[in-house]
């Protein structure tokens, strides 16, 4: 990561005054299940100060819980927080609309500079562990670190990307319009995902030159991600005692064929973009009987097929029953789930710029994300959020207050960058 002086707010502000008042105001909100946080009574909101350092408005996220189908309580403060950042607009600069279309709230600028850039980050979190509200500590090497609920998945990244907004909006040095999205149940099943609520209902709202998604990375850009298909194969039998298994017919065995074929197969690698993206194929999940003396008349497995982004998802398919290779009457397999992929996009001047600013690396995103949903609108995305993913969901889940500050940091510097005149053909970063 590239070291930046700590840049802030006021560095911004409109007429270098981080109290100068304004006669600006925020557009009204529009959309289905609209509701306005600031005509609520005061004692049910929670006061966000956007314009404070991102590692106290990390805290303060961390604060409000806000598992996945109970975000209304964060979704009003952001909104709340959102639409007094609208009404401090200078006078004669465009408005800042913000929209509230259930628990999703979307705030943009409309400035009409060069590139619009989106941020984005999911309010929501999976269930506490007994780590809500944040702690302050250190540690294990050391470092000043906020502990909580969310504070890596993704409530620091949401800080950032609120702080960056706010402090933004109303500044001349913004070089790229701006839209951020703040998004409820990422942490549940797709058919519940705000962003892909928005994306059919109000794709005008996803429309952007470059999508960046608060999900920790380690403070690198992680490009793309890879799709993910999972499969149920159900064998059927016959159920017979084990002492008479000649009367029956054990639909265990019938899966032993698939199973040895998912675990013979080489996974491949894809290079894009001058990353190298490492599918994988497992069996994850196995299940047969119901008595440990009875021949089993059903059985099945899940398999988990993670494909690269240069397949789409009917070719990631076709390969995932190629292996498979049933041809048993009396093997079955259901589709259960499919994800695309998403292409890296680093060949886009929009998305190469940022990781020159973060430092100039780029890693493949191996799991799957959101950024998938702005690939399938043709919007370069990347993954770009202070922490470690492997403390994602943790009990002991943190982020070091550093991570946090370096993040900001080059967030700020990269939307305060002009952008290049070209959208494509951009130099490709190096690869970690």
């Amino acid at each position: 990561m590239a070291t930046l002086d700590r840049v802030n707010a006021k560095d911004f502000d409109r007429a270098g005054d981080p109290d100068a008042d304004t006669d600006g105001t925020a557009a009204d909100a529009v959309g289905t299940g609209t509701t306005d946080a600031a005509a609520r009574p005061p004692h049910a909101r929670d006061h966000l100060d956007l314009r404070a350092d991102p590692v106290e408005l990390t805290a303060a996220l961390i604060d409000i819980p806000s598992v996945s189908r109970d975000e209304a309580r964060i979704a009003d403060a952001v909104e709340a927080a959102l639409r007094d950042v609208a009404a401090t607009i200078p006078e004669g600069m465009p408005a800042v609309t913000v929209e509230r279309i259930g628990d999703n709230v979307v705030a943009r600028t409309h400035r009409g500079l060069p590139q619009r850039a989106i941020l984005a980050g999911h309010l929501d979190t999976v269930p506490i562990a007994d780590n809500v509200p944040s702690t302050r500590g250190v540690d294990t090497e050391g470092r000043d670190t906020i502990f909580g609920c969310g504070a890596v998945d993704m409530k620091s990244g949401d800080a950032c990307y609120l702080h960056a907004f706010a402090t933004l909006a109303g500044s001349p040095a913004l070089k790229r319009d701006l839209t951020l999205i703040m998004y409820a149940c990422e942490e549940i099943a797709g058919e519940f995902n705000g962003l892909g609520h928005l994306a059919d209902s109000h794709p005008h709202l996803l429309e952007g030159d470059v999508a960046l998604l608060g999900e920790p990375s380690g403070n690198v850009i992680e490009a793309g991600c890879q799709g993910s298909i999972r499969v149920k194969v159900t064998a059927r039998g016959t159920r017979a005692h084990s002492a008479r298994a000649w009367l029956g017919d054990n639909a265990a065995h019938r899966l032993t064929g698939v199973l040895s074929r998912v675990a013979a197969y080489s996974a491949g690698t894809a290079r894009i973009d001058g990353l190298t993206y490492r599918e994988g194929m497992q069996v994850v999940h196995i299940q047969s009987g119901v008595a440990t003396n009875t021949v089993p008349d059903e059985a099945w497995a899940y398999v988990n097929y993670r494909f690269a982004p240069h397949r789409d998802t009917d070719e990631a398919i076709a390969h995932l029953m190629g292996v498979l290779a049933i041809d048993d009457p009396l093997v079955d397999v259901e589709i259960e789930d499919v994800s695309p992929g998403a292409a890296p996009g680093l060949d886009r001047a929009a998305a190469a710029e940022l990781v020159a600013i973060a430092g100039g690396v780029a890693k493949p995103k191996y799991g799957w994300t959101d950024v998938s949903r702005f690939a399938a609108l043709g919007i370069p995305a990347v993954n770009f959020g202070p922490g470690d993913p492997a403390y994602c969901h943790k009990r002991d889940e943190q982020i070091p207050v550093d991570m946090i500050t370096e993040l900001s940091d080059d967030l700020l510097r990269y939307l305060t960058t002009a952008p290049a005149d070209d959208g494509r053909n951009a130099t490709a970063p190096a690869a970690s």
